[in-house]
């Protein structure tokens, strides 16, 4: 199956066309400007860029993805507003917000959004737990990568190799119950 993938944000491209290429699926790019609303959750960004992808004829197999950074100290911040967090005050902004916190636990969710070529819709959920650090180490990934060491590791998202954070991380996670239901559907 060509799944297309609407995002601007080159690394998302990078990070689901390597999960989805070992299955026999295509990834193609589609830089629509796709309105993101401001929202209290990832799962109502995502209804609402389906339902606008949708109502704008785009041509599916499509997905959509929306991901944040929920810090347990900071109530879940910045969560859905990671991307604008992340424009406006970088993860060393938030690493400065942080300053003084013991408790560093966060967890990184992404929502996955499928439209199918008959219209209806399906949501795809993955989560990875985690810390913040207090410096930004690593060179690879993106966002807010060289800022996360998920459980189990001592490594930042950005210092793994792709297919090790792929195996474990939250895009990871989601592209996985995405997988398994095309595959159980036979698509």
């Amino acid at each position: 199956m060509n799944i297309n993938l609407v995002t601007s944000n080159q690394g998302k491209v990078e990070e689901l066309t390597s999960i989805l290429e070992p299955f026999g699926h295509n990834a193609s790019q589609l830089d629509i400007s796709c309105p993101e609303i401001q929202a209290s959750t990832l799962e109502e960004v995502v209804d609402f860029g389906l339902e606008w992808l949708h109502n704008q004829g785009t041509k599916s197999p499509l997905v959509i993805d929306d991901a944040g950074v929920f810090v347990d100290e900071l109530k879940g911040f910045p969560g859905v507003y990671s991307r604008y967090v992340y424009d406006t005050i970088s993860p060393k902004g938030l690493l400065k917000q942080m300053e003084g916190i013991e408790n560093r636990a966060a967890s990184f969710k992404c929502v996955l959004g499928l439209l199918l070529e008959d219209g209806s819709t399906h949501k795809f959920v993955g989560e990875c737990n985690g810390n913040i650090i207090h410096e930004i180490r690593g060179d690879g990934g993106f966002g807010y990568d060289p800022i996360f060491i998920p459980d189990g590791s001592d490594r930042t998202f950005a210092e793994l190799l792709p297919e090790e954070k792929n195996e474990i991380s939250h895009r990871g996670r989601a592209m996985k119950n995405l997988l398994a239901f095309v595959s159980e559907k036979g698509l």
